[in-house]
């Protein structure tokens, strides 16, 4: 996995994952499905001495259509989960420090909305099909929760689920033996019933925070 895996979408969700200050100026604003995202913002942002351009807002589409494997070599597709929420995080087992944060943190959130928690479909998505089989992987979001979906796939199911939901990643060689780690992004996603992008959770919003959005949602699609 070399550089043709980036996309400079994917660049602005890894930016907004470390820099938190910066997400709410750049992810602006989200609805439908859709990321609305204006040139003259990020360019302005990046040079404060520019003059801003006025042109017409693009939608960034987020989320789409998957097939990956669950364990046992199950497959499955975002079909599966039509009617209930996907919350979806992207990471690998083999991460030291923000999956097992992020992890715990969503096993808490399910906590947290009690029955409501049975509309949710947590899912942790590998970034890493080269180590994290069906069977680690499931395993490895069980020791959280067991109902949070760990999936896997080929190099190339990964790299499209990842590129449908702008997400980054990147293998990172720590030496000359084929010892690597992986960079990606720590944002978190839900969608809809039908599978359409609703919200984008950023890591400094706590399992309490996460879980009141959530009921928000719901409620908003209850009324609807």
């Amino acid at each position: 996995m070399n550089d043709w895996r980036l996309f400079p979408v994917m660049f602005l969700a890894f930016a907004c994952s470390l820099t938190l200050g910066a997400t709410s100026a750049l992810m602006l604003p989200w609805s439908n499905g859709t990321a609305q995202a204006s040139a003259p913002l990020a360019l302005t942002a990046a040079t404060p001495s520019a003059t801003p351009v006025t042109e017409p807002q693009r939608k960034v589409p987020i989320g789409g259509p998957f097939k990956l494997l669950a364990s046992g070599g199950r497959t499955v597709t975002d079909e599966d989960f039509r009617g209930r929420y996907m919350l979806v995080f992207f990471g690998f087992t083999f991460c030291p420090d923000i999956c097992p944060t992020k992890l715990d943190e969503i096993a808490r959130t399910l906590q947290a909305l009690g029955e409501d928690a049975k509309q949710v479909a947590p899912l942790f998505i590998s970034v890493d099909p080269e180590r994290d089989t069906p069977e680690t992987i499931g395993d490895y979001v069980a020791s959280f929760d067991t109902r949070i979906t760990g999936l896997t796939g080929t190099p190339d199911d990964i790299f499209n689920v990842a590129k449908a939901y702008k997400a980054y990643y990147q293998k990172v060689a720590l030496d000359d033996q084929g010892t690597y780690t992986m960079d990606h992004s720590a944002l978190t996603y839900l969608m809809g019933r039908d599978g359409t992008f609703r919200k984008l959770f950023r890591p400094d919003e706590t399992p309490e925070q996460v879980a009141e959005i959530i009921r928000q949602v719901m409620a908003e699609d209850k009324g609807s």
